[in-house]
């Protein structure tokens, strides 16, 4: 894992514990990179090396140096995974996002009913990808909420090529809505938020602050009766996705006994195991 800070991070635990059922021995660390930091990284790399997990801040940085990009990848301007191989002497590098994959799957392993107005909290890299996902989950119109929404243009612009009805407004007028059918919030954790309300039981939140979780968007959520969702299993199945391309299989590919890896996973980082 590449980025900074990341001494938090889940991922190698995930790894870890994947690669040790699936019987390979393969190492995953962390990597301080900063910006500006990742070419020279990437320029010392030899031929051990399989692949890379990007956070930020180089999801973004790593377009300009991929090889090779996934249509997504091309799509939203954000990579978080690099799957390494060799040409010659140099490294051939192709870029690919599981962040959406793991949003997606996430929510559809709780909640599989559709959604068609999705609402999205925060505006960074996490936001292009719940866009994207939403739109996948059957959502029509997207409202977004973002602290200046003057630096929304990257937001509207994919919300323009998918054919997304999007709305964007400050984030301080989100305690003025009513209730609400599907959330996604992609802030961090410790950030105060006006608590949601869920328009039914069959209103689902997404969120990716997992630290202490439940988060109190979350509390505040399932109080009412509705179904929130952990970051940790968007990170878990963004981790899973990684994993397949990192032992050679498809973005799409489910790996051998999935299932019992996942639900591995799920004990690594305290969720509770499902089928």
């Amino acid at each position: 894992m590449l980025g900074s800070p990341i001494a938090h991070s889940l991922s190698p635990a995930l790894h870890g514990a994947a690669y040790h059922l699936l019987g390979l021995d393969y190492e995953y660390g962390l990597k301080e990179v900063a910006s500006g930091g990742l070419q020279a990284f990437l320029a010392n790399l030899d031929e051990s090396w399989i692949g890379l997990s990007l956070t930020m801040p180089i999801k973004r940085e790593v377009i300009p140096l991929l090889d090779e990009a996934s249509a997504l990848v091309v799509q939203l301007g954000v990579a978080n995974t690099i799957v390494l191989s060799r040409n010659g002497d140099v490294p051939y590098l192709a870029g690919y996002n599981t962040d959406v994959d793991g949003i997606t799957r996430a929510i559809l392993r709780r909640h599989p009913a559709p959604h068609e107005h999705a609402t999205i909290i925060g505006g960074g890299a996490t936001a292009m990808s719940a866009l994207v996902a939403a739109h996948e989950l059957g959502a029509k119109r997207v409202s977004v909420f973002v602290r200046d929404p003057a630096k929304a243009a990257p937001l509207v612009e994919l919300a323009g090529r998918r054919g997304i009805l999007l709305d964007v407004a400050p984030l301080d007028t989100l305690g003025d809505l009513g209730p609400l059918d599907f959330v996604i919030s992609t802030l961090p954790g410790g950030v105060d938020l006006p608590s949601v309300v869920p328009s039914s039981p069959d209103s689902l939140l997404l969120d990716v602050a997992y630290d202490p979780w439940p988060s109190p968007l979350a509390s505040a959520w399932e109080a009412q009766g509705a179904t929130a969702v952990s970051g940790l299993e968007m990170l878990v199945e963004q981790a899973i996705g990684q994993i397949r391309l990192f032992t050679g299989h498809r973005q799409d590919e489910a790996l051998p006994d999935e299932e019992s890896i996942r639900d591995a996973l799920h004990d690594t980082v305290g969720l509770r195991a499902t089928r």
